[in-house]
């Protein structure tokens, strides 16, 4: 808990509070977000961050966690906390379209795994998230009639980043404090950087995929969006453990919050290659740079270090997971190319030129780069860079007819994600301060631990880390779209 100076999000605590003291129940919460949600659906322009939701299930689930309140039977610390899930996830009763016009023509009649974790936790699924066709973008930019262009709640005529583009919009505008998101090359953190708000893409593996469409099943993490890194913690710690559904994660050890709490970050190593730090734009580098002071001051120390091969990576990154993806989508190419978004199209006809040599190759680099991450991790505790190298991109009136494809933009946006998307370690994304033009600027913390294998799922130092960092902003700037459900 921290006082702050001026406007602050609504975050998890604030919801408990209000129940704990009587002062609001869960159901009044849910009458106050069907409200809002009817109103963003009428705005103009729509903020399109949840695209599907029902009111009876949205009160069924919250008068469920009122009589809990009432019993002082709660069920976790998510008892009661609204919260929404990328359409990528299976979520009864809803269509699973990721972000498509085409697929989940029926209702759905069976959970994934992280809703069905949700709602033993008492949460309040307030509907599914705006997502990027097929999650093969990072704008968010899904113009068709399903879904629309969801916008940023800081700028409205910018873009959210992309692809869980509805989950960090939901977030920032207010609707929920948390939102889930997958990420297999930055889908989780570019949304939550360019929407000011926590993203947290766990180690490969570490929560269930089970239950959402599997469009590349070598890349692709689950994390949650949270309006503060306590909360992505919290949620962090209740969906992280094996799922028997989801081989990737079996023999993972057990998730902790070991430290996150500690005073200061005394002991803590912090490798930054200085190169690859400064391949951003200026504005972002000058606040990110501040922000590694900051943390110096709190008695880490950093340390140089040299990343090999980004160039590769990035590459090798591109082909594994655009080739799994072609893989997974070649009956929906050839079956549904007329119902894709031109840039859905574009993307994967691109990924049919790759060949079994580039991936096999592509995967080679994967080995070596994961070599020489646990070679850098015997030396320092994480890695520091920029979220992503620029601020949201804005939205221009043919996007919203036909799209926007920009693979120059593309590539920028997830220059600082696909090491950790190839190589299955942890990062995480907090917001630090504003450009000019007043759109958030984030920073990243990708982590290990000195234990060889330990680093690749010790999340636990990050969140340590990203408590700190979240002291470097001094002031938190109120979204232009913003829904205060709890007043």
């Amino acid at each position: 808990d921290s006082a702050s100076n001026g406007f602050s999000f609504k975050g998890i605590k604030d919801y408990l509070d209000c129940y704990r003291s009587g002062k609001l129940t869960p159901s009044q919460v849910a009458k106050n977000i069907i409200a809002m949600l009817e109103d963003c659906d009428k705005s103009m322009p729509p903020l399109r961050a949840i695209v599907q939701w029902d009111q009876k299930q949205i009160m069924l689930m919250a008068e469920a966690s009122t009589a809990r309140y009432r019993n002082k039977c709660t069920l976790s610390y998510l008892d009661g906390i609204p919260v929404c899930l990328k359409e990528e996830f299976k979520v009864v009763p809803y269509h699973h379209r990721v972000g498509t016009v085409y697929l989940g023509t029926e209702p759905e009649t069976e959970d994934s795994t992280v809703a069905k974790k949700l709602r033993e936790a008492g949460a309040v699924i307030i509907g599914v998230s705006n997502m990027h066709e097929l999650g093969t973008g990072t704008t968010g930019c899904n113009p068709n009639r399903y879904h629309k262009i969801p916008r940023n709640p800081y700028k409205p005529n910018h873009f959210t980043g992309g692809s869980s583009s509805g989950s960090a919009a939901a977030v920032a505008a207010g609707l929920c404090p948390v939102a889930i998101g997958t990420d297999g090359g930055g889908s989780v953190r570019i949304p939550a950087s360019f929407c000011g708000v926590v993203g947290l893409k766990g180690t490969f593996g570490r929560i269930s995929c089970h239950g959402s469409l599997p469009l590349s099943y070598s890349t692709v993490s689950v994390g949650p969006i949270c309006t503060s890194v306590a909360d992505a913690a919290i949620v962090y710690s209740i969906l992280a453990e094996p799922d028997p559904l989801y081989p990737y994660g079996l023999k993972q050890p057990k998730a902790t919050l070991s430290d996150m709490c500690a005073p200061d970050l005394k002991g803590l190593k912090l490798g930054v290659d200085w190169t690859f730090f400064k391949a951003c734009d200026a504005e972002v580098l000058s606040i990110c740079e501040k922000a590694v002071e900051h943390l110096q001051s709190l008695g880490a120390s950093v340390v140089e270090v040299s990343l090999p091969e980004i160039e590769e990576v990035q590459v090798a990154h591109a082909i594994c997971i655009l080739s799994e993806m072609r893989d997974f989508l070649q009956p929906d190419f050839n079956k549904h190319f007329q119902d894709m978004n031109l840039e859905t199209r574009a993307t994967l006809a691109m990924a049919s030129q790759f060949t079994a040599l580039d991936y096999i190759t592509a995967n080679r680099q994967r080995t070596r780069s994961m070599t020489f991450l646990r070679e850098i991790f015997t030396t320092v505790n994480c890695i520091l860079t920029p979220a992503v190298a620029s601020t949201a991109p804005r939205i221009y009136e043919s996007d919203l007819l036909t799209g926007s494809s920009n693979l120059s933009f593309t590539i920028r946006s997830m220059r600082f994600m696909q090491l950790g998307n190839l190589t299955g370690i942890p990062g995480l994304v907090v917001p630090i301060g504003y450009s000019t033009a007043g759109l958030p600027i984030g920073f990243q913390a990708s982590i290990s631990n000195l234990c060889v294998m330990a680093k690749w799922w010790d999340e636990a130092v990050l969140l340590r880390i990203g408590l700190k960092l979240e002291q470097f902003r001094n002031q938190t700037k109120k979204p232009s779209i913003y829904y205060d459900i709890l007043a």
